[in-house]
């Protein structure tokens, strides 16, 4: 059986790349501005906290990647495989986020032990 081609007009396809353009523009900015102050105010839970922030940043970047691909996706076959893709990335990036914050909090531990 053929896949239909999706027909989204050109148009439509640049409004949601800038769409996804100037949301990820804020989503810096927001970053920037949670770094700076998690800097000013230290404290013994700062460095999870950052580790915390570096993930959450990871986990907006490459949904915005995942964004763009769908953007340009042509037909439901390509949208399929790419939101398959996002997924077992995803689950592969929490994973390894779990381990190295489960490692982070247990050197934390035997610091004040």
């Amino acid at each position: 059986m053929i896949e239909p081609k999706l027909e989204v007009p050109a148009e439509l396809r640049d409004l949601a790349e800038k769409t996804i353009d100037q949301a990820e523009k804020a989503f810096g900015m927001f970053f920037d501005a949670a770094t700076k102050s998690m800097s000013s105010v230290p404290g013994p839970g700062t460095e999870v906290s950052k580790q915390a922030l570096v993930f959450t940043e990871q986990n907006m970047k490459s949904a915005f990647e995942h964004a763009r691909k769908l953007v340009h996706a042509t037909d439901l076959q390509e949208a399929m495989r790419i939101q398959s893709d996002f997924l077992r990335s995803q689950f592969t990036s929490a994973g390894d986020h779990m381990r190295q914050m489960t490692g982070s909090l247990m050197q934390s531990g035997k610091g004040k032990s």
